[in-house]
């Protein structure tokens, strides 16, 4: 059997700056073996919905923006740097990363939080279509979406590192 540490080690930057997701997924006893994308997801999300709107929020703010300051600084997390290279985020035009930018200040400035998306099987100008409708959400509606969107990334991540069955 796996042991906290062990699961914390492995586990705790599925989500975002956010290990204490993997401490409380293991501490809840919702972790089973054998440890599979669909079972660590099933744990991780368990303890994300659990957590309190506070907690969330925070698990939302983790989150870079998509081609945001993090970006070219050359500060995301190897996942986020994969993924948004993956989308094509990282060969904007001047035109387009302007616009990022600009559906970035808007968005955090309105949510409180970065514009989340699951962005495999998307490029830029998929992410940018959603990312203009979703700035028109109500709080209630983007905060849900948002948090979707994180569980999304979660399976993807983990879908990446272990067997399904």
């Amino acid at each position: 059997m796996i042991g906290r540490k062990e699961f914390v080690d492995r586990f705790g930057g599925i989500v975002e700056h956010s290990p204490f997701i993997a401490e409380r997924a293991f501490d809840a006893g919702t972790v089973t073996e054998p440890l599979t994308a669909a079972s660590v997801h099933a744990a991780l999300v368990g303890a994300f919905r659990a957590a309190s709107h506070e907690e969330r929020l925070g698990v939302l703010r983790a989150h870079p923006d998509l081609a945001g300051r993090l970006a070219i600084a050359g500060e995301l997390t190897e996942d986020s740097k994969k993924e948004q290279a993956g989308a094509g985020l990282d060969r904007l035009t001047p035109e387009e990363h302007r616009r990022f930018t600009e559906l970035n200040d808007a968005y955090q400035a309105r949510f409180g939080f970065p514009f989340i998306i699951a962005v495999k099987g998307l490029d830029r100008h998929d992410i940018l279509t959603a990312f203009e409708k979703r700035v028109g959400n109500t709080q209630e509606e983007e905060f849900a979406t948002a948090c979707a969107q994180v569980e999304r990334i979660v399976r993807l991540r983990l879908d990446a590192l272990l067997p399904e069955a």
